[in-house]
C-alpha cells in the first residue's frame, strides 16, 4: 500500500526544501488544486519540519490512502513499533467531534483492512493548529488502537517520542509495511459460498475478531436459540463490532449450520448493508 502523495524518511523530509515537497504533493494530486489545500500543505510541512528537527529515525507519509474508506489521511508517521495517523485542522482553535471521529475512523480502517497494520499499535492524532493540547496521554483499546489524542501544533514531536520510547515491540519495517496491501474480510457472497461448501469460519479468509471469537459468538447465539425454543419465548440478539470484525460471518455460520437447516423459522439474519 504505497499510494501516498509523498513519503520519505523523517531525516530526509526535514532536510528537503519545502517547495520541493509541495511540488511532489501537487504532482500526485490529480484534481484541481484549490488555494485552501495548497495553504494547508504549506502549513503542515512547516509545522512538521520544525517539530521533527533532530529526529534521527522514522518515516513519514503525506496524503496516504486509507483502505476501504477511499480517503486520504493528512499524514501517517511510523516510529518504532507504532503507527501515528495525524489529521490537521489548520487554523482551528477547537477539537470538533466530527474531526475526532474522522481520524479515529482512519485508524480503525487502517487496523482492520491493511495487512501490515493488523498487529501493531496505532495512535490517531487530531492537530488543531491554533488550539492548546487537550488530550496527550495514550489509552489503547483492546484492539491496540488508541483513543484519539488532541494536540496543538507545538506538542507533536514530544508526544510521538514519548509513545515511541514506551514501546516494547519490534520496530516496524517500513518497506514491508508499504508492500503489504488491502486485506479485508470476505464479501457476503464469498463467505456464503465457503460455508455452503461445508467449510467453517476458521477456514474463511481473515476476519479481525479471529476464529475463536467467531465461534464463541456463534455458540452463545445458538444457546439463546435453543433456550428460546424450550421456553417458548422470542429473543433478539444484536452482534456489534467494527467493520471487518466478522459479524456477517458469525451470522452466516449460524444460519448454515446443520442444526439450523430445519429450524430457519426461528432465525432472522440481517447483515449490515455497508459490506
Amino acid at each position: 500500500m504505497s499510494d501516498a502523495y509523498y513519503n520519505s524518511s523523517i531525516p530526509d523530509f526535514v532536510n528537503e526544501a519545502p517547495e520541493a515537497i509541495l511540488g511532489k504533493l501537487t504532482l500526485r494530486h490529480h484534481h484541481e488544486l484549490e488555494h485552501q489545500q495548497r495553504k494547508a500543505w504549506c502549513e503542515q510541512i512547516r509545522i512538521l519540519q520544525d517539530q521533527f528537527l533532530g529526529l534521527l529515525h522514522g518515516h513519514l507519509f503525506f496524503e496516504l490512502i486509507i483502505p476501504r474508506m477511499g480517503k486520504r489521511a493528512d499524514c501517517v508517521v511510523i516510529l518504532s513499533d507504532t503507527i501515528f495517523v495525524i489529521e490537521f485542522k489548520v487554523g482551528s482553535t477547537t477539537f470538533d467531534r466530527h474531526a475526532i471521529d474522522q481520524v479515529h475512523d482512519y485508524a480503525l480502517d487502517l487496523k482492520n483492512f491493511h495487512l501490515g497494520s493488523h498487529n501493531v499499535h496505532i495512535v490517531p492524532i487530531l492537530v488543531a493548529t491554533n488550539a492548546k493540547s487537550d488530550r496527550t496521554e495514550v489509552d489503547f483499546a483492546a484492539d491496540c488502537v488508541a483513543t484519539p489524542l488532541l494536540l496543538g501544533s507545538t506538542e507533536i514531536s514530544v508526544t510521538l517520542l514519548k509513545v515511541a520510547n514506551q514501546s516494547e515491540g519490534m520496530a516496524i519495517d517500513c518497506d514491508d509495511w508499504q508492500a503489504s496491501g488491502y486485506h479485508p474480510t470476505p464479501t457476503i457472497i464469498q463467505a456464503a459460498q465457503a460455508l455452503y461448501q461445508k467449510h467453517d469460519v476458521e477456514e474463511i479468509s481473515r476476519s479481525d475478531a479471529g476464529a475463536k471469537n467467531l465461534q464463541s459468538t456463534s455458540r452463545l447465539i445458538s444457546e439463546i436459540i435453543e433456550a428460546s425454543k424450550r421456553e417458548g419465548r422470542k429473543s433478539i440478539c444484536f452482534v456489534t463490532g467494527v467493520p471487518g470484525a466478522g459479524k456477517t460471518l458469525a451470522g452466516l455460520n449460524i444460519a448454515t449450520s446443520e442444526q439450523r437447516v430445519t429450524r430457519m423459522n426461528t432465525l432472522y439474519f440481517c447483515p449490515e448493508m455497508d459490506l
